[in-house]
């Protein structure tokens, strides 16, 4: 792996990553396979000075702090984006996580919502929402209590994996040109690499549900703001409630803003479940802002807005 900030004199150096040339991913079906790939992990990681990791509390960024935890110890830091877009959930559940194993964690607001590029949500919220991740971690390179017997770089850790290369990711482009290495990709991991490897470390994230941040429920062209995402994030909770683990509230405007719909995407397989309760969810929707309550038939479709890019819009996304 490639040392990509340095700290001299206070000053940063950066080099700029390139994109990275993705490993064939091993069969998910050999266990030998995982081994293989997380003793790669392990050596690469163990090959860094410092390191800051990106820290979300989902599948890919939890593993990747366990794993680099066990590696460097202290010369691990976790870093958290808080900002409108993070449910407040995942926030509690970061910080529990690295409170029970002793881990620093720092939480840093990111100005994401600041960039007019961020809230018009044209096709390139990802790209910006990185891109402040990004700057956040670089400011706090300065900053960290490492060991000060170390005088080697701090690298910038995201938990990016071989499956994320296959869809629309403008986030990564930004990451790369931040800095950012991707150990994960570096030793081949898959999604499911990286359940099974969670699962054999006893972490509790290894079945959890894909979270992409908030304002993925927005529609390309329609401008994220806070209201917004406070409705999603409350009727995506009361949907869990009810026992649909894994949903997403889609947020429409309707009538040129003058009220908002709520499309309810679920697995196939809970569509009966959804319309089983339609008499407790429509109120409590309702209550938290939606006049118009829908239930996609097609299911659940993560990325589903990346339909609505224009073939320019995903090019200059690669």
């Amino acid at each position: 792996m490639r040392q990509l900030v340095t700290l001299a004199n206070t000053a940063r150096v950066v080099t700029v990553s390139p994109m990275p040339s993705i490993p064939s991913p091993p069969q998910p079906s050999c266990a030998q396979d995982y081994e293989r790939a997380e003793a790669a992990l392990r050596q690469g990681l163990a090959s860094l000075d410092q390191a800051l990791v990106a820290f979300s509390a989902g599948v890919d960024s939890t593993y990747l702090l366990a794993v680099a935890h066990d590696v460097l110890g202290p010369r691990v830091q976790a870093v958290t984006a808080d900002s409108p877009s993070l449910a407040r959930a995942s926030l509690r559940e970061a910080q529990a996580f690295c409170a029970a194993r002793g881990m620093v964690h720092r939480i840093v607001a990111t100005d994401e919502f600041e960039r007019s590029a961020y809230r018009a949500n044209e096709g390139m919220r990802c790209y910006e929402c990185k891109a402040a991740l990004f700057r956040a971690m670089h400011g706090l390179v300065d900053a960290v209590a490492f060991d000060g017997s170390l005088t080697g770089g701090v690298s910038l850790l995201l938990g990016a994996v071989v499956d994320d290369f296959a869809d629309v990711r403008p986030g990564l482009r930004a990451a790369a040109e931040a800095g950012a290495q991707w150990p994960l990709v570096d030793a081949g991991f898959t999604k499911d690499m990286v359940r099974q490897a969670s699962r054999r470390m006893g972490l509790a994230t290894w079945d959890r549900p894909a979270e992409p941040c908030l304002s993925s429920r927005f529609p390309y062209g329609e401008t994220v703001t806070v209201e917004g995402l406070r409705m999603i994030e409350a009727a995506e909770a009361t949907l869990r409630a009810a026992g649909l683990r894994e949903c997403r509230v889609r947020h429409h405007a309707v009538g040129s803003g003058r009220g908002y719909l709520c499309r309810i995407e679920v697995p196939e397989s809970d569509l009966d479940a959804v319309m089983a309760q339609r008499r407790q969810l429509l109120p409590a929707l309702r209550a938290h802002g939606y006049h118009f309550i829908s239930l996609d038939l097609a299911g659940l479709q993560s990325g589903g807005f990346n339909q609505l890019l224009q073939p320019s819009e995903v090019h200059d996304n690669d």
